[in-house]
């Protein structure tokens, strides 16, 4: 997500706290549609009607905080955002005919549409969810508390439109006059309209400065529900054409329709490497004899002496790792995707991975973990924002088919399955390495399945033939490391998680090009219109990249309420 400075006071903090929601906005279909420029006339024309009854409300907030405000600068500056809105209404139907479009017709207002205004209208007018405001606003700090509290409900709304916006404009070719949106998108990235939405910030941040800190958590909540509204507000508005998100409503259970979901575990799923937390268990809970009693040097060694260990064996993968890139990046560069010369690669990561393992096996450093205290571990394991609620969301959806399967290099399978197991969760298809136990307690060996990305490719590969050969089907793919690469490849859509710098470089030598997933989709949405719904016959050697979980759900899901 781009960033923008909104400066330090509470209008600041709160857009940093939640901006991560305005995901949602961008991945629904009215935008995805609009930035590729074959949003249908009619919804636009929809979309427009609804956006008049929202300037409607905004204006009726502002007037009402004017009301309320009680110093005559912060009066004179809420009427001045009121004239801004209202001169917005004035010329709304000279603006819809210069950015090309006729007057819509009457329409009905959406649900969506109501719940905002209705939203609007009652935190103006001091009802607040949860907040005690007299039935009659008597006391000049109770009005000046509503004041604020409306600002920090229309604050969210100017910012999210704007930072929306600039997204969208940083896809277009400036010298493009076939995009019929583009005057439309331009209007709402101008400078007029960045200074009104700063004002609205600066605004919330002067009313706030008296304000208790219960009284601040208030604005918060009013600010978080503003955003939720606005996602509701797009992602209700209708789309006439096929659309490329979110694609689950692609996929037709009546027909068949089958969503398959692969991912990798490690720093994908979690925001900590699984081989570090196993050595940690390891290290703390080693007995100071084997369970048999006898005592051989490794039972002896200290704490110290088993994390030395395990460190000289972490820098000595991190070093061979290094290495190995080194050696496959300073050969020519492929000018296009070279699959062969990739797979070729890759085998030398193959003997890397399998003789780190067998290092560790011979350490005997996971020799004595307890099963119990794996699965604890597993079940305390802190994954990525948004990576949990999003298996939840697949796992209930009733009008998905899908199915989630989690191929791993980690050694303990039960660690996995502990850790997607808690709560709510319970995704059991974890392809994985397991350790051997007797007794419930590990012998230090690794019962190998998947050491290396041909291994990986080949259980990808396995699971797709057990699958019903009728109906339609898509693959994703999630992955962000170097043994990820020829599953991504060979999925239908794959999705490479954080900015690997080794990933990334490495894909390029051998051709692999990398596209921010929103970018790629406007790209694909052109090409429903123009070739047809078989859009995911990508071109080979193209990955997406997402910075978060929160883009895939939106992308597969739509929006997070």
């Amino acid at each position: 997500m781009g960033g923008m400075d909104v400066g330090g006071g509470i209008a600041g903090k709160l857009w940093n706290k939640f901006r991560s929601e305005s995901v949602f906005v961008n991945y629904t279909p009215f935008f995805v549609c609009l930035a590729a420029g074959n949003l249908s006339a009619d919804s636009f024309h929809h979309y427009v009607f609804q956006h008049v009854h929202l300037l409607n409300a905004f204006a009726h907030a502002y007037e009402l905080a004017e009301e309320c405000a009680d110093d005559d600068e912060d009066k004179k500056a809420i009427r001045n955002l009121r004239k801004y809105v209202q001169a917005k209404l004035k010329s709304h139907d000279s603006l819809v005919r210069e950015w090309g479009f006729e007057l819509p017709e009457e329409r009905s207002l959406t649900n969506a549409t109501v719940k905002y205004t209705d939203f609007l209208s009652a935190t103006a007018s001091g009802r607040i969810e949860g907040e005690r405001v007299p039935g009659k606003l008597a006391t000049p700090f109770e009005k000046t508390k509503v004041a604020a509290y409306t600002l920090g409900a229309i604050a969210p709304c100017m910012r999210l439109f704007a930072f929306i916006n600039k997204e969208i404009q940083a896809l277009l070719d400036p010298n493009d006059s076939t995009h019929i949106y583009k005057k439309w998108i331009d209007h709402y990235c101008s400078e007029n309209f960045e200074a009104y939405a700063f004002r609205i910030e600066e605004l919330l941040d002067t009313l706030s400065i008296s304000l208790t800190g219960e009284e601040l958590d208030v604005i918060e909540k009013l600010y978080h529900q503003s955003m939720r509204l606005e996602v509701d507000f797009f992602s209700s508005q209708p789309i006439l054409q096929e659309a490329v998100v979110p694609l689950s409503r692609t996929l037709d259970p009546a027909v068949g329709g089958e969503l398959s979901i692969f991912c990798d575990f490690d720093l994908t799923c979690t925001a900590f490497d699984s081989s570090a937390i196993l050595a940690e268990i390891a290290i703390i809970t080693r007995p100071k004899a084997d369970p048999d009693g006898s005592e051989t040097q490794l039972a002896r060694m200290s704490s110290a002496d088993l994390r030395s260990t395990w460190d000289a064996l972490s820098a000595q993968y991190t070093e061979e790792f290094e290495q190995c890139v080194e050696s496959i990046t300073t050969t020519e560069r492929a000018e296009t995707f070279s699959y062969e010369g990739l797979c070729e690669a890759l085998e030398q990561f193959a003997h890397f991975e399998k003789a780190a393992n067998s290092r560790v096996v011979q350490s005997g450093v996971l020799k004595g973990l307890n099963q119990e205290d794996i699965k604890r571990a597993g079940q305390r394991l802190i994954f990525q924002d948004g990576c949990k609620g999003f298996i939840q969301k697949i796992m209930k959806n009733e009008n998905l088919t899908a199915a989630i399967h989690v191929l791993s290099y980690c050694w303990c399978g039960d660690l996995i399955r502990s850790a997607l197991s808690s709560g709510d969760v319970k995704a059991l298809n974890v392809h994985s390495n397991e350790l051997s136990c007797e007794d419930s307690t590990t012998t230090g060996e690794i019962i190998k399945k998947l050491e290396s990305p041909m291994e990986k490719l080949q259980a990808f590969n396995n699971i797709l033939n057990n699958r019903d050969e009728d109906g339609q089907h898509l693959t994703v793919y999630i992955g962000g490391s170097v043994g990820d690469l020829l599953c991504l490849l060979e999925a239908d859509i794959g999705i490479v998680m954080g900015s690997s710098p080794t990933l990334r470089r490495l894909g390029e030598q051998f051709g692999i090009s990398f596209v921010p997933l929103f970018s790629g989709l406007v790209a694909k949405q052109r090409e429903v219109v123009e070739v047809g719904f078989s859009y995911w016959k990508r071109l080979s050697g193209t990955l997406y990249t997402v910075s978060s979980w929160d883009e895939i759900h939106a992308f597969i899901l739509g929006s997070s309420s």
